[in-house]
């Protein structure tokens, strides 16, 4: 296939947004002009995100639960999608009962005889890019959109809400079959107190304080990507028992200490051309491949906005990650790209522009 070939191959799949990622392009390393002016940078910010919104338009003939549920991260209840031949906002979507390859919610346990109160169970497909590929991965993204306790769940015609979701996952918090609890984190410190005690399925107390125990034994090398997903989910669960005046001692003070290893690390071994480790966060290294590029800043730059103040968020070096990100976006319009570094990377950018710009707006022609 010659380049004109190839290239024409790349922008009809972009219409199809973050389709299977092809044969990766080579990018060479430049520096990255830190030099902009405020305004100038949140334009670079502000057309990335504006065409993940407009441009990379998923559907559910062509994409799974997987890729969908990753859009929701960047444009939470806003992210659109194109079903049974009409455009949707994903979450009413799928939440009313809308197909979805790879969406699987059933009927969980009897929670409440006397109301006959049953609870929400997402089945766990281990490792899939389909379905949900680890232990409550769907509600640890979805509460980022925060949805309403009382917000209803279709699931084969019956009703049920975000509650009997969160009372199932702590039901079930023994089930987890590799230990992995960083979306149950994510889900249960924005729906319960991280103080939150309570008796499981298997008879035996479990509460927050220990889901964060199991997570730091565990630690942060040979995970999933990098260890980012975990530093996300402990730092979600930080964030929220701080602002509650919460005292940041015992397994706290050792998260706490964890955050700030890891945000050195970003800074620590950051490329010239102001990416962040392929490595991520435990020594340098480049990639000379965009997907790779993007996979490893974006995930990193999406755990340096969520951990950081608004006076870390100012460091020059932050900045240039940013651009760095923006950068790696701009060259990759025309390719279809692997949609966790994608979607990581626009969350990452959205939360960045709310912190210092303000929240960004779609608008649509139905607005």
């Amino acid at each position: 296939m010659n380049t004109r070939t190839l290239l024409s191959v790349f922008a009809l799949l972009a219409l199809v947004g973050c389709h299977a990622e092809p044969p990766a392009a080579a990018i060479k390393t430049r520096l990255v002009d830190a030099s902009l002016s405020t305004d100038e940078m949140r334009e670079h910010v502000d057309r990335e995100l504006d065409f993940g919104f407009y441009r990379r338009r998923l559907n559910t003939k062509d994409h799974a639960a997987w890729q969908i549920v990753h859009g929701t991260l960047a444009y939470e209840k806003e992210f659109l999608i194109e079903a049974d031949g009409k455009t949707v906002k994903a979450i009413d979507y799928v939440l009313g009962g809308g197909q979805m390859n790879g969406w699987s919610l059933e009927r969980g346990d009897l929670l409440d005889e006397a109301s006959g109160r049953y609870g929400v169970r997402s089945v766990l497909q281990l490792g899939s890019k389909i379905g949900q590929g680890h232990p409550d991965q769907w509600l640890g993204y979805l509460q980022e959109c925060d949805l309403p306790l009382d917000d209803k769940i279709m699931i084969d015609g019956q009703a049920y809400t975000v509650d009997d979701w969160v009372e199932q996952i702590k039901r079930d918090v023994h089930r987890n079959p590799n230990g992995e609890f960083s979306w149950t984190i994510m889900a249960l410190t924005h729906y319960r107190p991280t103080t939150d005690t309570w008796i499981a399925g298997d008879g035996a107390e479990w509460s927050i304080p220990r889901l964060l125990e199991r997570e730091l034994e565990a630690g942060i090398d040979g995970v999933a990507c990098g260890g980012t997903h975990r530093m996300v989910g402990l730092t979600h669960a930080y964030n929220r028992h701080k602002a509650a005046g919460e005292p940041i001692e015992g397994v706290w003070k050792e998260v706490e200490d964890l955050i700030e290893e890891c945000k050195a690390g970003c800074q620590k071994y950051q490329n010239p051309d102001g990416s962040l480790s392929m490595n991520f966060f435990r020594r340098p290294g480049q990639a000379t491949e965009i997907g790779d590029k993007l996979h490893s800043t974006g995930h990193q730059f999406e755990f340096l906005v969520v951990s950081m103040d608004d006076e870390e968020l100012q460091q020059e070096w932050v900045r240039r990650a940013a651009l760095s990100l923006t950068d790696m976006l701009r060259k990759t319009h025309a390719v279809p790209l692997e949609c966790g570094g994608l979607y990581h990377g626009l969350r990452g950018l959205a939360l960045y522009r709310e912190r210092m710009w303000g929240p960004k707006t779609y608008p649509t022609s139905d607005t």
